[in-house]
């Protein structure tokens, strides 16, 4: 569903986005439509890996652990030529 607003910009901001809306093929409303909803997702992200961090968790740190033990185990059982060894 789509809803009709009446929204108001700067001229130079309205500028802006009608030469990127232009340049990536979109109507204006297209393109504000993607900005707003990236943006939308860009703020519960930051507030999620926040939220991460302040729980202590280090995600990041225990996904590149996990990655460098299967990698060893690639190359245990496969002499560094397995899945991984790409």
């Amino acid at each position: 569903m789509t809803a009709k607003v009446t929204l108001s910009f700067s001229d130079e901001t309205i500028e802006e986005a009608r030469r990127f809306a232009k340049r990536e093929g979109l109507s204006l409303s297209a393109w504000m439509d993607q900005a707003a909803r990236e943006k939308a997702l860009r703020e519960v992200f930051t507030a999620h890996a926040a939220a991460l961090g302040r729980a202590g968790l280090d995600l990041e740190s225990a996904a590149l652990a996990d990655a460098r033990e299967a990698a060893m185990v690639d190359d245990a059982l496969f002499g560094g030529e397995g899945p991984r060894a790409a």
